[in-house]
């Protein structure tokens, strides 16, 4: 049930951001109203906990565990790339944008292999 909640807040997230991506290009003035400035937070808030409850609940917390610091480390390369995204215009925005998605496929595709190498 809790990996289930997990997931679907994934997925809202992510659909979240792309559409407030497409919100920036489109309707720049929607995204000042307060419910677009609050709902990312709670579901963004919502989506860490779970995933630290997951972490506790299935005892990932040992050094064999790696792939957890993998997409920790890729979430902040997420975030702050969302971030630029956001605020920035042109090819730049873009450019982050496409760094943000990539970090969100790496922790998706480490998540399900357990594997922060994969490639390799």
């Amino acid at each position: 049930m809790l990996k289930f909640l997990h997931l679907s807040l994934v997925l809202i997230a992510i659909l979240s951001f792309v559409g407030r991506v497409i919100l920036s290009e489109t309707r720049p003035e929607l995204l000042k109203q307060k419910a677009f400035k609050i709902a990312p937070h709670i579901i963004n808030g919502l989506l860490l906990l779970s995933g630290f409850i997951l972490v506790f609940h299935g005892g990932w917390l040992a050094a064999s565990y790696g792939w957890i610091v993998a997409k920790l480390i890729a979430l902040i390369g997420f975030v702050g790339l969302g971030i630029l995204t956001l605020k920035s215009r042109g090819s730049q925005r873009w450019l982050t944008f496409a760094g943000a998605m990539s970090c969100f496929i790496y922790i998706s595709i480490v998540a399900v292999t357990k594997n922060p190498f994969f490639l390799f």
